[in-house]
């Protein structure tokens, strides 16, 4: 995914995979949890679930790269409005709880968020 074209639900979905992902483990009720937000809220409406697939493997390749969290939250900061930061943090607070356990690693990236 070229770098200009995450829009605002791109960001918000690489927000939730990059909390999920943050533990190097993204469990099923994580990826459910993803999907049914997607699929069911407004802010999504419009968006193509297709595009979870490209996100993630944005987030995935940013995360094997030195500096690749500061750029992930760069491409974020970019796309995403200021108006829709506290959903992105619900989001990937609901996604890092959709387990019903999360890890220090996992908390560490929602103080990031």
């Amino acid at each position: 995914m070229p770098e200009s074209a995450m829009s605002a639900q791109d960001a918000l979905v690489a927000v939730m995979v990059a909390c999920s992902a943050s533990d190097q483990h993204m469990r099923t009720a994580e990826l459910v949890a993803i999907t049914r937000m997607v699929n069911h809220m407004p802010i999504f409406a419009t968006y193509d679930p297709d595009r979870i697939q490209r996100v993630s493997r944005t987030v995935f390749d940013l995360f094997e790269e030195e500096d690749g969290l500061d750029a992930l939250f760069g491409l974020i900061r970019e796309a995403l409005p200021e108006r829709l930061y506290e959903t992105a943090y619900a989001l990937a607070c609901d996604v890092v709880t959709a387990d019903g356990r999360h890890s220090q690693v996992e908390l560490r990236m929602l103080e990031e968020v």
